[in-house]
């Protein structure tokens, strides 16, 4: 029992080295990118171009020690929040709406096609058509079909969120083993929808999970672009402060939407690995 108890605390102790030499090298790293941009900083001149980040550091606490008023879409009320949520909160009100549409309308296409092999050969060419075209290609139809608003660019985003999704769900139907469906057949699952829901939407699951998840990433860089064309969010206000020659407020919108990035990845994640427990 003794040399098993040992046995055990050398596997951890062995583990725990090696977690701690990983965490270090990080904080390594983030040391030493803290330490040349400190330096570029003090060497830049005028000194407004480059912040430091201690200046940088002030200009997002700053984000939180005022207040903005917002207005909320639809119910068209106010709302009062620390300035970095308030514009944190705007981009989530088109940001959230275009991304569930985009994927809810890309997952139901590419499953689509995936599995019915006549509606793929019709719409084919026109998706090799239509897919190239950059996501902020479309901006100038969103001002002109739906004004500098939410509404625009939530089209942005949901174009965005539409594409990814799609090839997600499109190539992991595409990919559902022959013996799955010839051991289903033989089960007595033998309609098209029942072999669909019961079948190639399990096997495809892990690949439009992935997809859904790139396209969290891709989205939330597309709709800073979509809001640089004046629509209300955090983007909008990078800009508007690089007008004002405010680098050190830019760099501080920068960093919270990294930081609301990071939390959107990792809650996903773990939404993730519940869902495929079952693998």
């Amino acid at each position: 029992m003794s040399v098993q108890t040992d046995t055990g605390r050398n596997t951890a102790s062995v583990w725990y080295a090696s977690d701690l030499r990983r965490y270090l090298r990080g904080l390594g790293g983030l040391v030493t990118f803290l330490a040349i941009w400190w330096i570029g900083a003090v060497m830049t001149q005028p000194s407004y171009l480059v912040p430091t980040p201690i200046e940088s550091a002030w200009a997002f606490l700053e984000l939180f020690t005022s207040s903005t008023e917002i207005v909320v879409p639809i119910v068209d009320m106010g709302l009062v929040l620390p300035t970095g949520v308030a514009h944190l909160t705007e981009t989530l009100f088109h940001y959230v709406p275009g991304l569930f549409v985009g994927a809810v309308c890309g997952i139901g296409l590419g499953l689509t096609m995936g599995w019915s092999g006549r509606l793929d050969d019709w719409l084919r060419p026109l998706i090799r058509v239509l897919r190239p075209i950059p996501p902020l290609a479309w901006i100038v139809f969103a001002i002109v079909w739906f004004g500098i608003h939410h509404t625009g660019a939530a089209f942005i985003v949901f174009v965005g969120a539409f594409w990814i999704n799609f090839y997600g769900a499109y190539g992991g139907v595409e990919g559902v083993s022959s013996d799955l469906t010839d051991a289903a057949s033989t089960l007595g699952v033998d309609r098209d929808l029942s072999m669909l829901k019961l079948v190639a939407l399990p096997s495809a699951a892990p690949q439009i999970l992935t997809g859904f998840r790139t396209s969290i990433g891709r989205c939330w860089m597309i709709v800073v672009g979509a809001e640089l064309f004046g629509a209300p969010g955090v983007g909008y206000e990078i800009i508007n402060a690089s007008n004002n020659l405010a680098m050190d407020t830019s760099v501080a919108y920068m960093v919270l939407i990294s930081l609301a990035f990071l939390c959107m990845d990792v809650g996903f994640r773990r939404f993730e690995r519940r869902i495929l427990a079952w693998r």
